[in-house]
């Protein structure tokens, strides 16, 4: 068997995912086509083309309250252009009331199913770590967390926000931290995202594309450090990390707070800035790990995009299937920003083994954020 780095920075002791009860479907792209876009009629025209590209069959929303029937109807926060012509959605406030009202129950579904997992008691827990980029408000759902599990109120807390679609990745590393430097120290991260809050009714492709894609979910993952004698139930461990500012692309993507919520920018340019850069920088990291690509099993891209995952795939020269597990959440889930590429590794887990496993999403800056996990 291959030796591998024996270092733990934390072990993986469980995964728990959530989502809301309702889904819109790719059904709902004509209804979203006639009544929730107010771009031109070649745009309006070309939006279910855009959505059938997608390839998102379905995503979950906090703000439906049915997954089947007339879409207005379905929910509150929206209101028809058919109505109202010059309508542009909700406002920034009325969005952050519905992300405060729906992210904590969301958080604490995932937290509890990973608890249940891992056979732990929350009361364990010395570190507390939250991802979200969708959505703000203080105390935030970090506080609501150590309320409802509950944990112990000397439990620390850092909430990594607004970072994107690789803030979960960031997370892990705060969580892998505070385990490394801590043989006493259980940690409980959650990534909580609502993107479905930030629909915007006008931007052209780019933006339609992203209206398409994002979705809502939460994760949790429970780490301990090396030391710790319970029992992990995935074997899995986090090994390492690293991040990546790709040169000259800060104008490829961003994620600014607007009057209508927040809204995204997204280049056609950004899957060949991956192509070009990703293979090179990636080969160089796994070699001071004593690793190729060719030895990595396991491949947890965040879906950010069919275009994106088919030039990684290119890029780095993967098999056909090799990125299936991103392919089958980003078809049944969407792209739920930080909490996505957890959904991914939970569907690897049950599967056969991806260890060595490469754990990578992208962002703004444009910044590729990574971690390398080992069987422990």
């Amino acid at each position: 068997m291959r030796a591998f780095s024996t270092k733990v920075l934390m072990k993986i002791i469980a995964i728990g995912t959530a989502t809301p009860k309702h889904v819109a479907t790719m059904e709902d792209r004509f209804q979203i086509s006639q009544k929730m876009y107010r771009g031109s009629e070649k745009e309006r025209r070309v939006l279910p083309k855009l959505y059938e590209k997608s390839r998102v069959q379905q995503r979950h929303s906090c703000i439906l309250g049915s997954s089947s029937g007339d879409l207005m109807e379905r929910q509150s926060l929206y209101e028809s252009v058919e109505e109202q012509p010059d309508y542009l959605g909700p406002d920034t406030l009325k969005r952050m009331q519905a992300y405060q009202e729906h992210a904590t129950p969301l958080a604490v579904n995932a937290c509890q199913q990973a608890f249940e997992m891992a056979n732990l008691n929350p009361n364990r827990i010395t570190d507390l770590v939250t991802v979200s980029c969708s959505g703000f408000h203080a105390p935030g759902f970090d506080l609501d967390l150590i309320e409802q599990l509950p944990l112990k109120r000397s439990t620390s807390r850092t909430h990594v926000g607004f970072m994107g679609c690789h803030g979960g990745l960031n997370g892990l590393r705060t969580a892998a931290a505070y385990t490394n430097s801590n043989p006493d120290s259980a940690v409980l991260l959650c990534a909580t995202e609502l993107c479905t809050l930030h629909y915007q009714y006008e931007g052209g492709a780019d933006q339609i594309v992203a209206n398409a894609l994002f979705a809502d979910g939460a994760m949790a993952v429970i780490g301990l450090p090396d030391s710790s004698n319970h029992a992990p139930q995935t074997g899995w461990r986090v090994a390492a990390s690293t991040s990546y500012v790709i040169p000259d692309s800060v104008e490829m993507m961003s994620w600014s707070i607007g009057n209508q919520g927040f809204e995204m920018t997204l280049s056609s340019a950004l899957p060949q800035l991956i192509y070009d850069h990703i293979k090179p920088w990636l080969s160089q990291w796994l070699a001071t790990h004593d690793l190729s690509i060719e030895e990595i099993r396991g491949w947890a891209v965040h879906p950010g995009g069919p275009r994106i995952l088919a030039a990684f795939q290119e890029a780095v020269e993967l098999p056909a299937d090799a990125l299936r597990h991103s392919y089958d959440i980003l078809q049944n889930y969407g792209n739920m920003s930080s909490a996505t590429v957890f959904f991914i590794l939970q569907q690897m887990m049950q599967d056969e083994n991806h260890l060595p496993c490469l754990v990578l999403g992208f962002g703004p800056g444009i910044t590729v954020e990574a971690a390398l996990l080992l069987p422990i």
